[in-house]
């Protein structure tokens, strides 16, 4: 008997004198799913609309929020406060029909996202601002003045 068989915790079988190694069956059906198998299977084809990257910019009297959402109009944005706590989302239906001679063609579509963040206490939220110009939404979060950073001063030691 000088084959021995490991098992181990994942439960595969192995033989330790072998100098062949093979895939386990879930390495292989891992490589077939992440490699062989087309995208659009493996993303979230329900979405009709992917999640608009963001970002943060912080100065020493507000926070700049900047969000990639082209081909939008600005009445096609939500955005709520409650709690501390921002929401910017947006819907889209849309619904098409074209008839001739004797066919109809109805197409219809659903596109929506939503992002919120946690505001931090500083965030003066009375005085929010917010635009939509060039495929861009800009949100500024005004800080408190409490909070502002305040420029360096000498202190005279007397």
């Amino acid at each position: 008997m000088s084959n021995l068989v490991n098992v181990p915790k994942n439960g595969g079988l192995s033989n330790t004198n072998s100098t062949v190694n093979f895939p386990s069956w879930s390495n292989w059906i891992d490589d077939i799913l992440n490699r062989d198998i087309p995208s659009v299977f493996s993303s979230n084809f329900n979405s009709g609309m992917s999640l608009p990257k963001v970002n943060i910019k912080e100065t020493a009297d507000s926070f700049m929020v900047e969000m990639a959402v082209p081909g939008l109009n600005k009445s096609d944005f939500h955005l709520d406060i409650d709690n501390q706590v921002l929401s910017i989302s947006t819907e889209i239906k849309e619904e098409n029909e074209r008839q001739e001679g004797n066919y109809t063609r109805r197409e219809f579509g659903y596109s929506s996202f939503k992002r919120t963040f946690t505001l931090p206490e500083s965030v003066d939220d009375e005085k929010i601002n917010a635009s939509y110009k060039d495929g861009i939404l800009s949100i500024l979060l005004p800080k408190k003045e409490e909070a502002k950073q305040k420029p360096p001063r000498n202190i005279k030691i007397s």
